[in-house]
């Protein structure tokens, strides 16, 4: 149920977050399945992103959304965003499109040797540490 989630039920489009996250979404289903999995791919160099080498494990689906015209696209799945981050006021904000445990988590995902990497710096630059 994030962002528009399973029948648009998740609705984040209607709340406070719509304008605090760095992304646009859906009003109605935003899921995207792939049961063949799907490999992110680094889009844009980034302080979070330091050290990911080797490529990334696959997911097996996620959110679809757009990202704002301020924001930075680090993570792209096809041509969609798979992880965008901005700044909000005076902070930083961040959307990840997928899951960090099982469902579109895959197993690999979980444990990838750079799996507590990414969300320590993922937490880090939120917090600006």
């Amino acid at each position: 149920m994030s962002f528009a989630g399973f029948e648009g039920r998740g609705r984040y489009e209607a709340t406070p977050l719509a304008d605090a996250l760095p992304v646009v979404m859906s009003h109605h289903d935003d899921r995207i399945e792939e049961p063949e999995g799907v490999n992110p791919v680094i889009a844009k160099d980034h302080p979070i992103l330091k050290n990911m080498t080797g490529g990334w494990p696959y997911f097996l689906g996620y959110n679809r959304f757009k990202a704002k015209p301020a924001s930075d696209v680090l993570l792209k799945a096809g041509d969609d965003p798979f992880l965008v981050v901005g700044q909000h006021g005076k902070g930083r904000v961040a959307a990840f499109a997928s899951d960090c445990s099982p469902h579109w988590g895959s197993p690999e995902f979980m444990a990838w040797k750079h799996y507590a990497p990414f969300w320590a710096q993922l937490a880090g630059w939120l917090a600006e540490s």
